[in-house]
């Protein structure tokens, strides 16, 4: 029986990175990001990473803690305010970032997942967006031509997952891993639960195993809180 299911996730992805690939991450803030998969990533050593993923985590976690062993080159992003390293790196030369507004880079996942080499909007006509992206006319209307995104590796984070990697997102988590899990050559997937193939029923599943080469069970996330807001007494 096929059971995609990895007896260890410290060595699950130590065959299929190096130095210099295209990730895509999923995950919005630190909501529903895969945490253990971004952690045996940082342990691999592989540098020169480009990461496709909406923000680049924070201070000391999620794909911060890949920023502070200067392990990512480039990021390709739509919101990095919460992180003071990314800023630095930024600021100083040492990171390329590249800016794509939220709904375009979800686009870009799900198109690159589906095939399609590029698509085009009309978000980010007259803004530096859209420098050196070819512009096309459509009904009277300026569109720029964005790229599809094909990963190299997908990262993403279920809540659960059979045996065939079928994956189940809870909630918000249902946010950019569904086109991360399907624009990578590679998909691993870490998941809260693991149950047996037939337990899912059909119609909840929200990425089919076709996707998903690898899963590794990760029952404990830690779920941190991005910016704590509390009302006063």
């Amino acid at each position: 029986m096929m059971n995609k299911v990895w007896p260890d996730a410290s060595n699950v992805l130590s065959d299929v990175v190096r130095d210099g690939m295209l990730l895509a991450v999923g995950g919005f803030g630190l909501c529903g990001i895969p945490e253990r998969l971004i952690a045996v990533l940082r342990d691999t050593g592989v540098r020169e990473l480009t990461i496709a993923s909406n923000n680049a985590g924070v201070d000391g976690w999620g794909l911060g803690l890949l920023l502070e062993t200067r392990q990512i080159r480039k990021m390709i992003s739509s919101y990095v305010g919460e992180n003071a390293e990314f800023e630095r790196q930024y600021l100083s030369g040492e990171l390329e970032v590249e800016f794509a507004p939220q709904g375009t880079l979800a686009e870009r996942m799900r198109a690159g997942g589906a095939g399609i080499p590029g698509f085009y909007t009309r978000t980010g006509v007259g803004t530096t967006v859209a420098d050196g992206k070819e512009h096309k006319d459509f009904d009277g209307e300026t569109y720029i031509l964005e790229r599809g995104i094909r990963a190299d590796l997908a990262l993403v984070k279920a809540w659960k997952a059979d045996r065939h990697g079928n994956l189940v997102y809870r909630r918000t988590v249902r946010n950019f891993n569904p086109m991360a899990a399907t624009c990578g050559r590679v998909t691993v997937a870490e998941a809260e639960v693991i149950v047996e193939p037939g337990a899912l029923d059909p119609d909840e599943i929200h990425t089919p195993g076709i996707f998903v080469q690898r899963v590794v069970h990760h029952p404990s996330p830690e779920r941190r809180i991005e910016r704590k807001t509390i009302r006063k007494e």
